[in-house]
Order: C-alpha cells, then sequence, then structure tokens
C-alpha cells in the first residue's frame, strides 16, 4: 500500500498540504477512515496514514464502519498507509532512506487521532519502538532542521479510569513542558469526550468527535471547512 522507498523530496514541490495521519491501538481508531476522507475532500491535500500493529486490528472490513486499510488506500488523495514493517521493507544499506525521518520531513503536520494510553506514556518518555514513535522521536519541535514549525496534534482516547489516572496527568504535562520550544508548544492537545465508551463504561476518556477533529485540523492548516453528510 506504501511505497517502499518513499522520499519525501519528490514531494516537496508538490503544492499540497502534507498531513500525517495516524492511529494507535484504540477502538477509536474505526473513525479514522471518516478523518481520512473528510480530509481528502480538499483537492490540495496529501495524506499518508501510519497505523500500529494494535490499531491495524479493528480496521480489517469486518463491518462498514471498520473497511479494510486496502479500501481505505484507494480514496482518492490519501497518498500511502505505512505499517511498522515498511521501515524494514528490506535490508537497509548506505544510501538508503529512512522512513521515519522521510515521512517527518515530508509532513506539515502529524495528528495521532486515536492516540491510546500505551503511545501515549511512549511519547512522553521517548520510546521509540515502532514506526509511529520513531515519527514522534525524530519529530523537529524547533522548526531548525526541517526550517519550519510544524505541529503534533493528538486526540487522546481511553478508558475513563484510564484518562483520570494520575499518570495520564503527568505524562500530559511532561509532553506540554518538553515539546515547547520559545513560547510555544508543539503539541496540540484535542481534548477528550464524555460519552458512553465501548467498554460500556460512561464517563470522559472518548477521543474528540471526529467532525470536530476534522474542523481542527482544517483550522489549523487554513482549509476551508468542507460540509460532509457523514455521521
Amino acid at each position: 500500500m506504501a511505497e517502499k522507498r518513499f522520499d519525501a523530496a519528490h514531494s516537496a514541490d508538490d503544492g499540497k498540504i502534507h498531513i500525517l495521519l495516524a492511529a494507535s491501538g484504540s477502538v477509536a481508531t474505526i473513525k479514522l477512515p471518516l478523518i481520512a476522507k473528510s480530509l481528502a475532500n480538499h483537492s490540495n491535500v496529501s495524506i499518508r496514514i501510519m497505523v500500529t500493529e494494535s490499531a491495524k486490528n479493528f480496521l480489517q472490513g469486518q463491518a462498514e464502519e471498520q473497511p479494510s486499510l486496502k479500501e481505505l488506500s484507494r480514496a482518492e488523495n490519501i497518498d500511502g498507509i505505512y505499517f511498522d514493517e515498511d521501515e524494514w521493507s528490506k535490508p537497509w544499506v548506505r544510501g538508503d532512506k529512512i522512513l521515519h525521518i522521510e515521512l517527518r520531513r515530508w509532513a506539515h503536520v502529524l495528528v495521532i487521532a486515536p492516540l491510546s494510553a500505551n503511545t501515549m506514556a511512549k511519547m512522553a518518555n521517548g520510546i521509540s519502538d515502532n514506526l509511529l514513535t520513531s515519527v514522534i522521536r525524530a519529530w523537529d519541535t524547533t522548526g531548525m532542521i526541517d526550517m519550519r514549525k510544524k505541529h503534533v496534534m493528538i486526540a487522546p482516547a481511553m478508558n475513563t479510569a484510564m484518562w483520570r489516572h494520575p499518570i495520564t496527568k503527568k505524562q500530559l504535562k511532561t509532553i506540554d513542558q518538553d515539546w515547547t520550544a520559545g513560547d510555544e508548544s508543539s503539541v496540540i492537545l484535542l481534548k477528550p469526550m464524555e460519552k458512553e465508551l465501548a467498554c460500556g463504561d460512561t464517563g470522559d476518556g472518548a477521543m474528540m468527535d471526529w467532525k470536530q477533529i476534522v474542523a481542527r485540523v482544517e483550522e489549523h492548516l487554513g482549509l476551508q471547512k468542507i460540509e460532509n453528510g457523514a455521521t
């Protein structure tokens, strides 16, 4: 589904806004196709998607709202879907491109929706043990490497008890403080909402409504809002 030797330089002058959209292991991953397809309605947008091993389990074509990733890859303006194994599509030799670096160079913004409790913990502690966390760890928080300030928009999604756990507050504080250069943080929090969760509990911790996420991304990137009839 993704090029095996992706080179960010090939699309540096394509005139499009590059959205790197990621999902980690939360049931809210089923909203990823809606987010992706809605943003893809903008003709000046190019979207590349990263899916963790856990997140892959939610998009295997098991229901209409859970299309296969292969089906999602056919949507217009979705130009690649990447998995952990794409980082090592072949044995590396000097001169080969490094996928997590190329994806960082390519992106104008990274949107992680959903951000699971596990990936949040990795982000807060600088752990980079898969493709997504490697991109996160390699993100240019100062703007001095990629020559532009770029943001990471995170949409946490987890059980209410996990969201209210003291370690979550501590990790969010760490992320905000450690990702701040000058007076501005590189991280934009898309705060969870309260609803009945997939597990049956009712409370906060549910990922922000997908339409609101789309609207926030559009606002951040200066994209004109497109009305979408999807529910």
